[in-house]
């Protein structure tokens, strides 16, 4: 690998033991992946933030690092974390699962991330940090890198969570995966004949196609999407989020709008052909038989503030019988509390919930057993790494499981 001089003398030592830490270990995976040289990046998404997920020895590990120096050299943001950072109680966590949780992100705040006042969210694009087309970042959480290399056209692969926070100190990560323009190319063309409207017909479609073509790249024909249309964004969100979790599909390509498949031709020289007839395989993967639900979830990913007012909307005049937690970034918050439409959802009986994911929270341990989701990512890690019963179904009929008509 080709290093240049301050990199090897990072490499060496000479900025200090934290820097020359994540050195090796950015070298490491270069070389693991057989990059030639190292490439400079516009900002870091960090992901292994929520206690639940890297536990006390994960916490060391990282206190660790702080103590030795470690500062980061970019803009870097955080994953969720287990529960938001101020109405932790309100939610039904204990004292000490909380502080826990805020000292992995004092930790991330003595590193800088944030300037020293992190905005933990697995949407950073809907909060300030968007890069451009053609823009080298270091992402983590899997829904993120989709939106960045898909809908912003930004290059990154998905960077493990050491190797994240690795990338953040050095600003830099290795030329390999998704930052080649040869591995852009889509391998598979996928043809949807499917009927879809709602966001969560989206989330059903990347079931569908993250289960069937797995680390490819598809190409989309036929879908019913224009840019600048309504929710046009966080339909792609939800579509690229859900192939992510049933699949690993790190980029993928939108006919006409995504911006790599509107500048040239994406479509790689014999790539296959996938037919997308139906929609209900994506949404029958991930409904087990529950009799009873004891949550509706949306915001996974992040809800933007447009999701937030749909909720809002339908909520209005009506009351709640099942609690309803709407998870986003803290900004997206604040500015639903500042328009309105938060205090519409808490009048039916529902939350706003900053900072968090449901999917990497103790769930079972709050006391809920059976979810229903909006998004297939979103059942798909309640399920698997939560250990919950889970029902996807869109946003209209998940309302419908938790509204008592006043």
């Amino acid at each position: 690998m080709q290093l240049t001089d301050q990199e090897r003398a990072w490499l060496a030592g000479e900025a200090g033991p934290a820097t020359k830490r994540a050195m090796e270990i950015v070298v490491a995976l270069g070389q693991i992946y057989h990059a030639e040289r190292l490439i400079p990046v516009a900002s870091v998404q960090i992901s292994g933030v929520s206690y639940r997920n890297i536990g006390a020895a994960g916490l060391d590990f990282l206190a660790n690092w702080a103590a030795e120096g470690a500062r980061v050299r970019v803009p870097t943001t955080l994953n969720p974390t287990a529960n938001d950072l101020q109405i932790w109680s309100e939610q039904g966590f204990d004292a000490g699962f909380a502080a826990k949780q805020q000292a992995v992100v004092d930790v991330f705040v003595q590193m800088g991330v944030g300037d020293g006042h992190p905005v933990p969210t697995c949407a950073p694009y809907l909060v300030g940090n968007a890069p451009g087309l053609g823009e080298h970042v270091a992402w983590a959480e899997s829904s993120a890198v989709s939106y960045a290399n898909s809908v912003l056209g930004a290059r990154t692969n998905r960077e493990g969570g050491p190797g994240a926070v690795a990338a953040a100190l050095v600003g830099r990560t290795g030329a390999y995966g998704m930052h080649l323009n040869a591995n852009r190319q889509a391998t598979v063309r996928v043809e949807v004949r499917a009927q879809l409207q709602t966001l969560s017909d989206y989330s059903a479609l990347g079931a569908i196609v993250g289960q069937r073509v797995r680390k490819q790249v598809p190409y989309f024909a036929g879908l019913p999407l224009e840019r600048d249309a309504p929710l046009w964004q966080e339909k792609l969100k939800a579509l690229g989020a859900a192939m992510a979790a049933a699949g690993a599909v790190a980029l993928y390509h939108v006919e006409d709008v995504t911006p790599e498949a509107r500048a040239a031709p994406v479509l790689a020289d014999g790539a296959g052909t996938l037919v997308i007839d139906h929609l209900m395989p994506g949404y029958a993967m991930l409904n087990d038989p529950v009799e009873h639900i004891d949550l509706v979830w949306v915001g996974c990913p992040h809800a933007s503030l447009a999701e937030i007012a749909r909720v809002a909307e339908a909520l209005r005049g009506k009351q709640l019988r099942v609690p309803l937690w709407i998870t986003c970034a803290r900004p997206i918050k604040e500015a639903a509390i500042a328009q309105g439409v938060a205090a519409d959802i808490e009048a039916a009986g529902g939350r706003l919930i900053a900072d968090a994911c449901m999917a990497i929270a103790p769930v079972r341990d709050l006391g809920f057993t059976s979810v229903a989701a909006v998004s297939a990512k979103g059942a798909f890690y309640l399920r698997n790494l939560a250990g919950v019963k889970t029902r996807f179904a869109t946003l209209d009929d998940c309302l419908a499981l938790a509204l008592q008509e006043t």
